[in-house]
């Protein structure tokens, strides 16, 4: 092989190691947003918000944009912004109480160009509450990526409306009421 065919062979792998680990990020982030929290060890939503905190840069932005979302959502800057945003969403306070919301992500688009990338998903979750009212939102995501010293993080997470359509109250007879997936197996 020539130096060049080398050369360009390797671009290639290191553009398919940044959109996989990309990937495992955004997964990651939406995994760890899942209420109850899947995590095994989680023991509070202080520790999955430290979690989430992780795949950040110190200098990221989260933002709910367009008709629907500005107001809702609006925008966080930095980490000590967007943990107070997470602090909200978690809060004990919220009324009715959020038991269940899981998040679907699909039409995936990840472009990387050296030490950033943009990616692109939409994605759909059913929210159910206390009350038994329940809503199921889908939103688009725009969001951005930077290669740093310890890999990659999100610069960027911006979320815009696509629909928001109420569930039938009850909609869902059985759900968990936290996660034991991830719980290691006892006994053999």
């Amino acid at each position: 092989m020539t130096e060049p065919t080398i050369a360009a062979l390797t671009r290639r792998i290191e553009v398919l190691e940044a959109e996989a680990e990309i990937r495992r990020i955004q997964a990651r982030y939406m995994f760890l947003c899942d209420t109850p929290c899947p995590e095994f060890g989680v023991r509070d939503d202080a520790e999955r918000i430290d979690l989430i905190m992780e795949l950040y840069t110190p200098d990221a932005v989260w933002e709910g944009v367009g008709e629907h979302y500005d107001g809702q959502f609006g925008r966080a800057e930095g980490h000590a912004e967007i943990r107070a945003h997470f602090e909200r969403f978690w809060s004990p306070d919220r009324q009715p109480a959020l038991l269940l919301n899981a998040h679907y992500l699909t039409s995936e688009q990840i472009r990387v160009d050296g030490d950033e990338a943009t990616g692109l998903w939409i994605h759909v979750q059913p929210w159910l509450f206390a009350d038994g009212s329940g809503v199921l939102r889908s939103s688009r995501l725009n969001n951005a990526f930077r290669r740093e010293p310890e890999g990659w993080r999100i610069t960027r997470t911006r979320t815009e409306n696509v629909f928001v359509a109420p569930l039938p109250d009850r909609f869902a007879s059985d759900h968990p009421s936290r996660s034991v997936l991830l719980r290691p197996a006892t006994g053999s």
